[in-house]
């Protein structure tokens, strides 16, 4: 995914254990408000479902969190729903599925693998890059959008 807007890097975070990361998505998940995007990105085992768990955690939502992989999709009730996606199981055909309804619906969507999607499909959504640093994990955030660059500014002042 390329950023048209020219919105850019607002913040990175490093975590040295799953349960920081876990933290860290904690705090942001407290933050992240009805109809916001997050598409997570990194390479397998980069910790993309763990940082989902604390998301949930942040939403209050008490249900064990699982990778989407086979089931493209997950859902989770809290302060809001968790629409919790997989895509890269769709490959090239994103209309296997109706993004719409988890894109526009009242709670917060969290897209694994969202950069393998047309970025046209997406007008406003926060990257976060999870990359493997030693045996910790290293975020960045990259915004793409008003809403997501004001989400991102909140988290730089976490």
């Amino acid at each position: 995914m390329t950023n048209p807007r020219g919105y850019g890097i607002i913040k990175g975070m490093y975590s040295q254990n799953e349960n920081e990361l876990i933290a860290i998505g904690e705090r942001i998940g407290k933050l992240c408000k009805p109809n916001q995007v997050l598409v997570l990105s990194g390479d397998l085992g980069a910790g993309k479902t763990t940082l989902t768990k604390g998301l949930a955690k942040g939403l209050e939502i008490e249900q064990m969190i699982k990778s989407p992989t086979y089931t493209i999709v997950r859902e989770y009730e809290g302060r809001m729903p968790l629409y919790h996606l997989d895509v890269y199981r769709i490959g090239d055909d994103p209309d296997s599925i109706d993004l719409d309804d988890f894109l526009y619906g009242n709670g917060l969507t969290v897209i694994e693998w969202g950069e393998l999607l047309d970025a046209d499909l997406l007008d406003d959504y926060l990257l976060i890059r999870i990359d493997k640093v030693g045996d910790g994990r290293c975020l960045t955030f990259e915004a793409h959008g008003t809403k997501s660059e004001a989400l991102a500014e909140e988290i730089q002042d976490v």
